[in-house]
């Protein structure tokens, strides 16, 4: 019998766990049974996410910094390339905000859901106020004094200070490319295979996703059993997916202004990337279709393709930081909590950064949303509100991903003059007819 594949077991989890959850509404003692004996699946679940939520960024971070090897190299197309996917980064998460301010999905649930969320989690929601009081007590610079660590192992043992080991693991991947080959080999070595092993723990982790899931809608009917909940989802992600397709469309325009290369022409050579990356959620994965399609049909020289496709697929994630972002938003209009202009420029800021060290696998995208709640002091029991629908969202984000590493190639390629005829002709009007 052939094994059902991950999504579709995590939908699974999906219905049964609503299932569990309406049926045991209907049985005096049922909620409890959820609370003690369900409910704690879902927390290891989200515990093991946050976990790992520091190496993994730690070993993305340094392998995508040293593998730009040199700093020659660095300061001309990996200046160019890294310029473009912040630029793209930051534009994403600005849209996603200003789309989840506009819409406001999370204010669509009703107030006595609202108080049923703030009394389930109500730690959480006094560990938010502590930190507002704390922000508000800071001077105007005091963000940027926190970027940088006074001790390494003390930032890594909070979540919450990510941008400090953010800030180090950049440090570091400078350093590491700064030294000698010979010396800095075995370094690069260690943390490419620190980054493997890290790698297969999310898979391993993710494993555990339907069961989790499970545990965490069945958990989440029971004590939040409103129907406005299921709504204000709908309406959660109707924000994520606007802002995908209006990501799309911005990078379509960024090819036709800067390459003069029609939409048509930029689709129809990357559309098998996307689709694969739409199926595996995965830029990874991907990245062997990614780099034929862009090379031999959209005209990219290899040697930019080669050195601007791997580093997208490290730290470009375009896709998932605007869906951090109306996340990181939804979650605390769900909880009553009113963001300030500061946080919300706060999350622009962790968002773009954590999304350097995502890594390009199914599920990472929930690990960064971690650190982008905890920086912006928003209740991280919120993800049990968004995992239910965190899979498919997730195949659309990763497809954004692939298609802006792809647009940015372009771009660079155009800028240094590797852009060519493609070698293999997609049908399109750019072309001259026969």
């Amino acid at each position: 019998m052939k094994k059902i594949a991950l999504h579709w077991q995590i939908l699974l989890g999906m219905i049964l766990g609503v299932t569990l959850g309406l049926l045991m509404t209907q049985f005096e003692g049922g909620n409890e049974i959820v609370r003690d004996w369900i409910k704690p699946f879902g927390t290891i679940f989200i515990n093991s996410l946050k976990l790992i939520a520091v190496p993994l960024i730690f070993a993305s971070l340094i392998k995508g910094v040293s593998d730009l090897k040199d700093i020659s190299k660095l300061s001309k197309m990996g200046g160019k390339t890294i310029g473009l996917y912040l630029l793209t980064t930051v534009i994403a998460v600005s849209i996603g905000l200003f789309l989840v301010n506009i819409i406001k999905p999370g204010e669509s649930i009703s107030s006595e859901t609202r108080e049923e969320l703030v009394q389930n989690y109500s730690g959480d929601a006094s560990k938010y106020s502590e930190e507002a009081s704390k922000q508000k007590e800071s001077g105007p610079l005091q963000a940027l004094v926190d970027i940088v660590p006074e001790n390494i192992f003390g930032a890594a043992s909070e979540n919450k200070n990510m941008l400090q080991v953010i800030f180090f693991a950049i440090f570091f991947g400078v350093g590491l490319i700064l030294i000698p080959e010979k010396k800095s080999k075995p370094v690069k070595k260690f943390f490419d295979g620190f980054n493997e092993v890290i790698l297969k723990m999310i898979d391993l982790i993710m494993l555990a996703a339907p069961y989790g899931v499970f545990a965490l809608l069945s958990a989440l009917v029971v004590e939040s059993p409103s129907i406005d909940l299921f709504n204000a989802l709908i309406w959660y992600a109707f924000t994520v997916i606007l802002g995908l397709l209006i990501m799309i469309a911005f990078y379509n325009l960024l090819v036709w202004v800067y390459t003069k290369k029609k939409p048509s022409f930029f689709i129809n050579g990357i559309s098998p990337a996307q689709l694969l990356a739409f199926s595996t959620s995965s830029s990874a994965a991907t990245l062997p279709v990614t780099m034929e399609r862009v090379t031999e049909h959209l005209g990219v020289d290899e040697e930019v393709s080669s050195f601007v496709l791997p580093i997208g697929a490290t730290i470009n994630m375009d896709g998932t930081s605007l869906y951090q972002a109306v996340a990181a938003v939804f979650i605390a209009q769900a909880f009553g909590m009113d963001l300030s202009l500061g946080v919300q420029l706060g999350i622009i800021a962790t968002a773009t950064l954590a999304s350097i060290g995502s890594a390009a696998v199914p599920g990472a995208g929930m690990v960064m949303l971690v650190i982008v709640l905890a920086q912006a002091g928003i209740p991280e029991a919120g993800l049990a509100l968004i995992f239910a629908i965190d899979r498919p969202l997730d195949m659309c984000r990763t497809t954004v991903n692939v298609t802006g590493d792809a647009a940015v190639s372009m771009i660079v390629a155009k800028s240094l003059d590797r852009l060519h005829v493609p070698k293999i002709k997609d049908w399109d009007d750019d072309y001259p007819k026969k």
